[in-house]
């Protein structure tokens, strides 16, 4: 029996910190080494960083590249071990998203991906190339910073595999395992035992299990050691999270899983297994006639040996043969906590601010969002007393406090996060006292301001030019004069927020390294797809922490963190009516989420938004869509039903131009409207869109004369 230890690295790889991500790969290295590991791997394109986007065009980013593989293969530590990482190659005038190969001062071979990532947030097409040529390969002419370290002149470039004295060792890139004709397969046909996937898969709520069933499914009728090793942490627009969960999978059964979401930057997930396991289970399943037909692969010769025999994993006090052990997939609100946690920590960290100013308007929306940071304080509280010493440097750093240990989450809030509630003439003092409530239990820094006097002399200005004076609608004015009189309120709270997060620590004498705030935004996608929302209005800010995250699923977290957190509070937050409070109190009760404020409702706005993006259902496919799942709804006939698809697409066609400004927000959303990545489409229509609308109005009334609809 031999056995063998392999490793996955789950990395923070920041986009062209060369630096960072070389002292990064090189602890992982030194730290799979130390747990007995032969074989390590880690996340796609992980030296210069999967998110460098147009920098991949750049030449001095495959220089960089080079020059850190260079540091790294010179280093003793890689000595008998066979070392998988990511970059990215330029061969022939192509640029190729490749994996390197290599042990300490030799590089056996350059495997390039072969099917690209270019759909949703990804557009690997534009800065790679797919190689093209199964089963064959081609010499690359090493760099000679390379060449220098190495002795090597060139080494194969192409579609191989690695065979070694004891194993073989195969590549297969991220996206080439979501493939129907996915390489893996056919390597393992052909003798192939180990599969390495370096991967930078993105968090998306509820997508894990998908991923995790993938991946164990991809052994289990073929038989092989998978080793799955992902990114971990925000990509370099703050628009993608990699959310890490990497694996170690073999015949179909999990014997390691690393955490979803971490704060750490480097954690290695080890494990060891009996080849002979894979050599009998594929010697009894149905794949040896396919098998033996496969075509042969080329085979790029090492002398290294993987494995150990059984006697000296017997008597090693590192190396003990792993267990199977169950998948891990944290349920949405969890996932929701770390996600935000993550991306609020790495976001603040990256960009040197000096904490987070909220508005928090004693609503349901700012309130979740105060509780992310909320959450973010407990998971760096956590992190610190695992003894993750970076969290604890990087907590200090950006409060400038050198000897700052916090004890509990609240003095983490109290010293990067100032709310403030802004209120006008038409604020209730209900609201008013939820928002200060809530700030005092989480701890943030709170102030109370009323911004009657900048309305008023903004209404001046307005006044002198236009000689004209609004008036909102209660009291005689249009339709025109009520909303331009609410949304001056709404501007007005951003341009305050701003200057507010500017002096902030000034003012209060704060010993900070960034000298201002990130200002939060409160919106969330469902109002994002529906454009109701004021642009530059506190919807406009730095980041939106819940700009990706349905209304459904923040009053879901809301009632989580009540729970798991034992904060009483936010029952106020969920039983209260949502209003921006922007109309006098003469107007009544203003109910932000009626139909008959918004149009739709949110679960409506969720179901159109999936039907819409996910589903890929323009107005006509989504009516008829909606005529079977919405039948059974009372007071929802055919023309009903068109009616309400029609308001769904003349809504979002109007308000597409604001979707042109979302303050950036980290994906979790399949229906995110994000058109920055993630949802390319026009910004300007015909926006009663009368092809399709006259054609759902005709199947309505057809439909309605047949069933006798009155």
């Amino acid at each position: 029996m031999s056995y063998i230890t392999v490793a996955a690295a789950t990395i923070t790889s920041v986009p062209l910190d060369f630096q960072g991500n070389y002292e990064r790969i090189l602890e992982s290295i030194k730290v799979a080494k130390e747990k007995g590991a032969k074989l390590r791997t880690g996340p796609e394109l992980e030296i210069p960083g999967y998110g460098c986007l147009d920098h991949h065009l750049e030449g001095d980013t495959f220089l960089h590249s080079w020059e850190v593989l260079a540091k790294i293969i010179r280093d003793p530590i890689c000595k008998d071990m066979l070392l998988d990482v990511g970059m990215g190659v330029r061969h022939r005038n192509c640029r190729y998203n490749c994996r390197i190969l290599f042990t300490y001062k030799h590089i056996y071979m350059i495997r390039p991906k072969m099917s690209l990532a270019n759909d949703g947030l990804y557009r690997e097409a534009r800065h790679f190339t797919a190689w093209s040529k199964a089963r064959t390969v081609e010499t690359y002419y090493l760099e000679r910073v390379i060449r220098d370290v190495t002795g090597q002149r060139s080494v194969p470039i192409g579609d191989a595999v690695l065979s070694t004295m004891d194993t073989s060792v195969g590549c297969e890139t991220c996206e080439e395992l979501f493939t129907p004709s996915n390489p893996s397969t056919y390597m393992g046909l052909n003798g192939v035992e180990v599969i390495l996937n370096s991967s930078a898969s993105h968090a998306e709520l509820r997508k894990l299990r998908t991923r995790l069933d993938l991946i164990q499914n991809c052994t289990r009728k073929l038989g092989g050691l998978y080793v799955y090793a992902n990114a971990n942490g925000v990509d370099g627009e703050a628009r993608m999270m990699f959310d890490g969960s990497s694996m170690i999978v073999c015949n179909g059964r999990v014997f390691g899983q690393s955490r979803q979401f971490s704060l750490r930057n480097v954690e290695v997930l080890t494990a060891t297994i009996d080849l002979e396991t894979i050599r009998s289970h594929r010697s009894s399943i149905s794949r040896n006639v396919q098998g033996a037909a496969q075509p042969d692969y080329i085979r790029v010769e090492s002398d290294l040996y993987l494995g150990l025999p059984a006697e000296e994993v017997v008597r090693s006090e590192i190396v003990q043969l792993s267990q199977q052990v169950s998948l891990n997939v944290p349920g949405p609100m969890e996932e929701i906590y770390m996600a935000e946690a993550v991306f609020l920590f790495q976001y603040l960290t990256r960009s040197s601010a000096a904490g987070f100013f909220l508005a928090l308007s004693g609503g349901l929306d700012s309130a979740t969002v105060a509780l992310f940071v909320y959450g973010m304080a407990r998971a760096v509280l956590c992190a610190i007393q695992d003894g993750d010493e970076s969290a604890l440097s990087e907590l200090q750093r950006i409060t400038g406090e050198k000897d700052f240990v916090p004890q509990a989450p609240e003095e983490i809030v109290s010293r990067l996060l100032h709310t403030c509630f802004m209120g006008t003439v038409h604020s209730g003092e209900h609201t008013r006292s939820r928002a200060r409530r809530l700030a005092e239990r989480i701890g943030a820094f709170h102030t109370d301001i009323n911004i009657d006097d900048t309305v008023s002399a903004h209404e001046a200005i307005i006044k002198k030019a236009l000689d004209f004076e609004p008036r909102f609608q209660v009291e005689g004015g249009s339709v025109a004069e009520n909303l331009a009189k609410q949304n001056v309120q709404a501007r007005n709270r951003m341009v305050a927020s701003y200057e507010l997060a500017q002096l902030s620590t000034t003012a209060r004498k704060l010993p900070r390294a960034g000298s201002s705030l990130l200002v939060l935004t409160s919106n969330n996608v469902d109002e994002a797809l529906r454009g109701y929302l004021t642009k530059y209005d506190c919807s406009s800010g730095d980041i939106a922490p819940l700009g990706s995250i349905s209304k459904s699923d923040a009053k879901a977290f809301l009632a989580w963190s009540r729970d798991t957190w034992g904060l009483p509070i936010v029952d106020e937050f969920l039983e209260a009516g949502p209003s921006a409070e922007l109309l006098p109190l003469s107007a009544g009760e203003q109910l932000d989420e009626d139909d008959a404020e918004m149009g739709v409702s949110y679960d409506e706005l969720s179901k159109f938004g999936i039907a819409r993006k996910v589903e890929k259902l323009g107005p006509w496919s989504c009516y008829l869509r909606l005529l079977d799942e919405w039948r059974d709804r009372p007071g929802y006939g055919p023309r009903e039903i068109a009616d309400k698809v029609k308001k769904l697409y003349r809504l979002y066609a109007i308000n597409r131009h604001k979707a042109t400004v979302l303050t950036p927000s980290v994906h979790l959303s399949a229906y995110n409207p994000d058109d920055n990545r993630h949802d390319l489409r026009p910004f300007l229509y015909v926006v009663g869109w009368p092809w399709q609308f006259a054609k759902i109005d005709e199947h309505a009334d057809q439909l309605v004369s047949r069933l006798g609809i009155k």
